[in-house]
């Protein structure tokens, strides 16, 4: 059973780029569009800035009880194995609510 999860966002020049990450066989696959593109582009490795998306996505998602927790730390696993750092947007979060 594979697990699905869509997003879309802007680009810096404000065009629409819709992103899907699909975890099949514990492995994730991301891949993405722009809204003028007609084929979609698979990125392997995965865009650092799309894993720290899908982990704020998925997080999100587990505190609604819509996706595990395994899958969260499988995400923030190959962040830090990368060098990323998710826990840089979550600082900023709390440092703005102080």
């Amino acid at each position: 059973m594979h697990n699905k999860h869509v997003w879309t966002e802007r680009t810096g020049e404000g065009e629409k780029r819709e992103v899907r990450a699909i975890k099949f066989g514990g492995h994730w696959r991301i891949q993405s569009k722009l809204a003028s593109a007609g084929d979609w582009t698979y990125h392997d490795p995965a865009l650092m800035d799309d894993l720290i998306d899908l982990r704020d996505l998925l997080f999100r998602k587990y505190q609604r009880r819509r996706a595990a927790y395994e899958d969260v730390v499988l995400i923030e696993k190959m962040i830090t194995a990368r060098g990323g750092d998710w826990k840089k947007s979550e600082g900023e979060d709390s440092a703005e609510q102080e």
